[in-house]
């Protein structure tokens, strides 16, 4: 027998249903119990599948396994719709953003222990909260295009992970049992009796065909409608390949051209919000529209890793019938967000889709129904929302979702978005903002788990760069604040590394080791884990283990905080590899210029590598963030976390050969 108890979403192919069991967030049981919608369960149990093989909770190719799906479709789906490619992919990336995430009307499948009721706004729907709804539909996401479907099944989106997940079939799970699935279709394939092949040749002498008159019917007249049907089929056949080619498939008259902006492109990703449609048709309404969308630029224009255009700039476009490709042109931007409201008496549904003007296509979209209680906390709440999955989707790396996990609050999240941003400059008087910004945060939202380790992160500082009056109480704040982080989430891979960080910095490099794993198992790809783990590798003496992980760390965010180059400039550098120290470092001083640790390290790697008036030239700058700076002060902080003196003792003279006491 499969244990279940343990996988609180579990993929049933034996009776076809779908269990998710999250404590506190969402607990439904889906019945697909159709041929149609058995397909969409095992399209389901595919996307997982194919996730679990790779290791990640990433968006699936669809293209490449067309076989497999027509299979599904054929076979356990009952054969509902064509299996050609130009109609199988379009059907499912259809479903998959529509049909699928629907909760409240449920179109493919039936909520067990529920039952559907009439309400004035949606007609027949389920009864269901806010937050079961958005978490359902939050699960499905989609990218593609007539070339190129790929689905994913956004578990970490609800807070789970992979191997919160399981497929069973039969006695068997995940890759065992989807093998023993598929198997099982194939050789029902193969039972199923074969249609008698049609004789074109008559083994009698065909007799002789006799002349017709002119103007007589030439077949008998039960066929007369034939050609006309035929005629019809392709007709229909023709619109429909038309209708499909021009919604998947975007010209190059339809996409932005880079040449043809007013603007040169900025260098990190650009974006304009449009005034949000109303769909109400009602006047009034205007305020709710305009309110969202002045919510959502001006929370975007608080991230500094985004180019935001002004407000007065695209409420131009207000009431005017553009395109996205016009858009960016004229604003000199990739991204635009364009959404819609529409209220029927005490509810709201808010749409926005995010579009990528130079490949034109929607790389994300979303859909929020909500009672229309207090509008002030629904721009909120959905900017929030918005704010975080642009974030995640315009930066690549991982931070901005380890960012506003836990978030409840959208003031909490940007204070500790701008604390963060503080904290990442690295000198005393950046980090005391950052500390001031977090405690706001936390104020605000007294839950927030990564606003406490943030926090943390802080008083650790102060108590390793020397500017703490009592560096051994900082230190004791930041281990408390990083218990704190994990009481309130002890599923976040960010607060569980930096709990292992202290451990490595107070020496106790085994329980450092034992702590970053525990971060690694709840995030295989979590940069911050990554970059724990190479700093503790650096302590212990193996910097060559440590830059690999670096490496990675910074491929899994193109947009690291300095202090990730700080830590790869010190492995090159305790590795003897000073010019690539010196390299890593200039980037980190260029990223923050006012970074101690960046100028400091700059001046040890050119003093060992010889350049001693390179060397000179940074160590001025060190004095210029900090004139009260001492090496001993220094050392007594992150100096006591090597387990070779050695490797400190050669850093201790690096500096002090480039004129710093």
């Amino acid at each position: 027998m499969v244990e279940n108890a343990k996988h609180p979403i579990r993929i049933d192919l034996n009776e076809f249903k779908l269990h998710i069991d999250l404590r506190n967030k969402i607990s439904l049981t889906l019945y697909f119990n159709l041929p149609s919608r058995r397909f969409y369960l095992s399209l389901i149990a595919f996307v997982v599948n194919e996730m679990k093989k790779r290791g990640k909770i990433i968006p699936i190719p669809l293209e490449e396994h067309l076989g497999l799906l027509a299979l599904l479709n054929e076979s356990i789906g009952g054969s509902a719709g064509s299996s050609d490619k130009g109609n199988l992919l379009p059907r499912i990336y259809r479903k998959w953003q529509h049909a699928l995430p629907n909760l409240e009307e449920a179109p493919l499948f039936n909520v067990l222990g529920k039952k559907k009721k009439y309400d004035e706004v949606n007609g027949k729907t389920y009864s269901f909260t806010e937050a079961e709804k958005d978490s359902w539909a939050n699960l499905f996401e989609y990218k593609g295009s007539e070339e190129n479907v790929r689905l994913k099944f956004a578990i970490d989106k609800i807070g789970a992970n992979l191997n919160d997940i399981v497929i069973i079939y039969e006695d068997s799970i995940n890759a065992d049992a989807w093998e023993r699935f598929i198997s099982s279709l194939k050789e029902q394939e193969e039972e199923k009796p074969k249609a008698e092949p049609i004789s074109h040749v008559s083994e009698e002498p065909e007799a002789p065909v006799p002349q017709l008159e002119e103007g007589k019917i030439s077949r008998p007249s039960r066929y007369r409608w034939v050609p006309l049907i035929v005629a019809v089929i392709v007709v229909l056949g023709a619109i429909t390949f038309t209708i499909w080619k021009s919604y998947l498939t975007s010209s190059p008259a339809k996409v932005a051209s880079i040449e043809k902006m007013a603007f040169p492109l900025p260098d990190k990703p650009s974006i304009a919000v449009l005034p949000f449609e109303n769909m109400s048709g009602d006047p009034r309404q205007e305020f709710l529209c305009d309110g969202i969308t002045e919510e959502i630029i001006t929370a975007l224009s608080r991230s500094p890793d985004l180019f935001v255009i002004a407000q007065n700039s695209t409420f131009a476009y207000k009431g005017r019938q553009v395109k996205v490709k016009q858009v960016s042109e004229e604003l000199g931007i990739r991204y635009v967000l364009e959404g819609s409201v529409r209220k029927a008496g005490d509810r709201v549904r808010i749409t926005a889709q995010l579009i990528d003007a130079i490949t034109g296509y929607h790389i994300w979209t979303e859909r929020y129904d909500r009672d229309l209680k207090d509008i002030f906390a629904l721009q909120d709440e959905i900017t929030l929302k918005v704010m975080t999955a642009l974030l995640g989707k315009l930066q690549i790396g991982d931070r901005a979702q380890v960012m506003a996990r836990g978030a409840r609050n959208l003031e909490a999240f940007l204070k500790a978005m701008e604390g963060r941003e503080h904290f990442n400059r690295q000198n005393k008087e950046a980090n005391a903002m950052a500390q001031k910004l977090l405690e706001e945060a936390i104020a605000l939202d007294p839950k927030y788990a990564w606003a406490y380790a943030n926090l943390g992160s802080t008083h650790m500082f102060d108590a390793l760069l020397g500017w703490s009056k009592s560096p051994g109480e900082s230190l004791a704040r930041a281990m408390e604040l990083a218990q704190k982080a994990i009481s309130l989430d002890e599923s976040d891979p960010f607060a569980q590394a930096f709990l292992a960080y202290l451990y490595g910095v107070t020496r106790q490099h085994d329980k450092a080791l034992s702590q970053v794993e525990r971060a690694f198992a709840l995030n295989p790809n979590s940069s911050e884990a990554l970059f724990v783990m190479a700093q503790v590798l650096i302590w212990i003496g193996k910097p060559e283990e440590a830059i690999p992980l670096l490496q990675k760390a910074l491929r899994l965010n193109p947009f690291p905080p300095v202090q990730f180059l700080n830590v790869l400039s010190t492995a090159y550098r305790v590795a003897g590899q000073y010019e690539k120290a010196i390299e890593t470092s200039k980037k980190a001083v260029q990223r923050s210029p006012n970074s101690q640790l960046a100028h400091l390290y700059l001046t040890a790697a050119c003093a060992l590598a010889g350049r001693e008036e390179e060397a000179r030239a940074a160590a001025a700058e060190v004095l210029r963030i900090n004139p009260k700076f001492s090496i001993e002060r220094h050392v007594m902080g992150l100096g006591q976390a090597y387990k070779n003196q050695t490797h400190m003792d050669r850093f201790i003279d690096a500096l002090r050969k480039a004129g710093l006491k």
